[in-house]
């Protein structure tokens, strides 16, 4: 077999779902890490017709089957990875297959990022169970940093929803954890314990419904992370990739309703680079 890897680029598995009309996890994830010259590898956990937000009568395919014999294939392969992200999963037993998964691939200087996509909003997404959740701390035990929103961080801690992110964050089962879409006023930002520090970035917020911020997000945090930048100096530049993609996004509503345009900002900074 001939080598895979070695070429001297950062590779990332992805492991999320594909919704393939919509802006979210692997539709996002996929291309924001390949301009950011990382080498995207995608681990479906489902295949759906369209996102969940907005839309009906989207069709769904679940890839559990196929998780495991792509793992199997890759493992056989012995594909090396820098970094591990992991977004949606459909099932627990999925989420047995990813903690499996970075116990067979996650080297020492592997970094697994968790984004533990369970609710918003104060409540648990209808899809999920309490096993859900279970599996779901199990996971984020086994990463280097977790990206839940407020909802999701009180879900993983088993605390009431009014809980303020000081109380959550030492609580949460992994020692570097980014708490995203805090309100904080006219602001909406994020609350972070990174490498025994505490960070808050915050930016203005703008008041329209989006799909998918935490799916771009991650990813940005992701590519900043293989990038060079330290848990710490990632979370910023992060931040202000997202700020810039939302506003792209606000300029073009209402027809732009069902995901962030984060390709203009792609296409700036390639044309600035």
């Amino acid at each position: 077999m001939k080598p895979v890897n070695g070429s001297g680029m950062k590779r990332a598995a992805l492991i999320n779902d594909l919704s393939c009309f919509g802006k979210c996890s692997l539709s996002v994830a996929l291309p924001i890490l390949s301009a950011y010259g990382v080498e995207a590898v995608s681990l479906p956990t489902a295949i759906l017709s369209t996102h969940t937000g907005g839309f009906e009568g989207y069709v769904v395919r679940d890839m559990t089957d196929e998780m495991r014999a792509f793992s199997a294939h890759w493992k056989r392969m012995g594909l090396k990875f820098d970094l591990i992200s992991t977004g949606f999963f459909s099932s627990p037993e999925q989420l047995e297959i990813a903690a499996d998964f970075i116990h067979d691939f996650a080297a020492e200087e592997t970094i697994v990022l968790v984004d533990p996509v369970l609710g918003d909003n104060g409540s648990l997404y209808g899809c999920f169970s309490e096993a859900c959740v279970e599996k779901m701390r199990a996971l984020c035990a086994l990463a280097d940093v977790i990206s839940p929103n407020h909802t999701e961080a009180c879900l993983l801690t088993g605390s009431a929803m009014d809980t303020c992110v000081e109380t959550l964050l030492p609580l949460l089962p992994c020692p570097n954890a980014v708490i995203t879409g805090v309100r904080r006023g006219a602001e909406i930002g994020y609350e972070a314990r990174l490498d025994g520090e505490r960070v808050s970035v915050y930016k203005a917020y703008v008041p329209i419904q989006l799909h998918g911020t935490g799916d771009v997000f991650a990813s940005a945090y992701a590519a900043e992370i293989l990038n060079g930048h330290g848990l710490v100096d990632a979370l910023p530049r992060a931040a202000e990739f997202l700020d810039a993609c939302i506003y792209d996004t606000a300029k073009r509503q209402p027809a732009h309703w069902y995901g962030l345009a984060f390709e203009d900002e792609l296409k700036r900074r390639t044309h600035n680079s």
